[in-house]
């Protein structure tokens, strides 16, 4: 039976982390700008990364420090995002070989990650001098997730953190995250880190498998403003103290794990939709009955992506119109004359489109379940089986106000 627990990355065996303020964010000082993660043992690590061809340099630094499939930490700040900036590697390098030498583990054990500001020099003295500060801070708590969650925040306003448990092969295995995203976040990730930690014990080729599965279905399926950013990294560490039969292949066991593994990153998902820049809805958009379940994400991607969707649900507007157009953009062939909308939310659910065509609906009640902060647009196609959830987010004049000025 699989189980929401608090805890995040600490939830885990032999998981403690920790977040203070160093320096990094010279304009927040009571703001935590580095966060800690260390397991008690080596661990089966994976990772995936932005596809932007514009890669920052932690993302570099890890490709070759998880060339093995191991590692044992993380260390990563907010405030800066060491991407196309001078000295960007070697200043990654130098936050791994400041966690490592703290740690007592070789620098390529320890993973890095950054976001921020783009362009401008880390200042990695900063880093390196609070690292001795960082270790001591370390625990196994929900306060020490806490406190890594909200040292990788930059413009989110509410922290992401999740946990859940689950058996595998008559153990009990926990998986824990943390994660930031609230701008730049499109399908194919955006500006997100995730960092998961999991005592299960399975096999670096089996954790990569079910990352590669998960990452398709929860974080690939967001988005808050059509930007892929240069940071994206989610990457996960499991270090085998739940003492279950190690999982080197599919079955039973991997699909229990993977399961886990995808309601947590979900969660998470769903977390950074809805704390998105400046919004004040979450919108989850599920589309029935489309020729595929890849139709069905392309066409929900198409819909939580459009601008005018988006103002229209800001407005609370049951302009059922653009939820069609932006169907008719995504490149899909379907016959919008089966096409069925209705808008839902804890206000109630309302039909306003029936094989293509406008319905008479009651406004009132429209406008009444789209001011709720959940809403949800349902799509009928009765085309095929294929089916699929986005999440995304509304857009208002502070996501303006938040980006014409975000650097300066």
């Amino acid at each position: 039976m699989l189980n929401f627990i608090d805890g995040g990355v600490c939830a885990a065996q032999g998981f403690r982390a920790a977040g203070i303020h160093v320096g990094v964010k010279t304009h927040a000082a009571w703001k935590k700008d580095v966060a800690l993660i260390v397991s008690d043992a080596d661990c089966a690590a994976a990772a995936v990364f932005t596809k932007n061809v514009v890669k920052a340099a932690p993302i570099r630094v890890d490709l070759q420090h998880l060339a093995d499939g191991r590692a044992r930490a993380v260390i990563a700040n907010s405030g800066n995002a060491n991407a196309c900036a001078p000295q960007g590697e070697e200043n990654a390098r130098r936050m791994c070989a400041a966690a490592a030498k703290a740690i007592g583990c070789e620098a390529g054990d320890v993973l890095v990650s950054s976001t921020g500001v783009i362009g401008q020099r880390i200042n990695v003295e900063a880093i390196e001098a609070g690292v001795p500060e960082l270790y001591a801070a370390l625990e196994r708590s929900a306060e020490a997730s806490d406190a890594a969650a909200h040292a990788i925040m930059t413009t989110d306003l509410e922290k992401k953190e999740a946990a859940v448990e689950t058996d595998v092969g008559g153990r009990t295995v926990r998986l824990g995250g943390i994660a930031k995203g609230s701008g730049m976040i499109h399908p194919n990730m955006g500006t997100m880190l995730c960092f998961i930690t999991t005592d299960c014990a399975i096999s670096p080729a089996m954790i990569k498998a079910a990352l590669l599965e998960t990452v398709r279905v929860s974080f690939n399926r967001i988005s808050v403003d059509g930007d892929t950013s240069t940071n994206d990294t989610c990457c996960v560490l499991a270090n085998g103290l739940a003492g279950n039969a190690v999982i080197e292949e599919k079955g039973p066991d991997y699909e229990a794990f993977a399961a886990a593994l995808k309601a947590l990153c979900v969660e998470l998902a769903r977390k950074m939709a809805s704390d998105g820049e400046g919004a004040r809805h979450l919108i989850t958009c599920t589309v029935n009955g489309a020729k595929s379940e890849e139709s069905a994400e392309t066409i929900a991607k198409s819909v939580i992506s459009s601008t005018l969707t988006k103002a229209a649900v800001f407005g609370a507007d049951a302009n059922w119109g653009r939820v069609l157009c932006a169907m008719g953009y995504s490149g899909e062939d379907f016959d919008p004359d089966r096409v069925t909308v209705r808008f839902a939310s804890g206000a109630g659910e309302i039909q306003v489109c029936e094989k293509g065509r406008g319905l008479d609906f009651d406004e009132a009640l429209a406008k009444k379940i789209l001011t709720e902060h959940d809403v949800e647009i349902l799509i009928d196609m009765e085309e095929g089986q294929g089916r699929c959830t986005c999440w995304g987010c509304d857009i208002t004049y502070d996501y303006i106000k938040i980006n014409g000025d975000y650097r300066t």
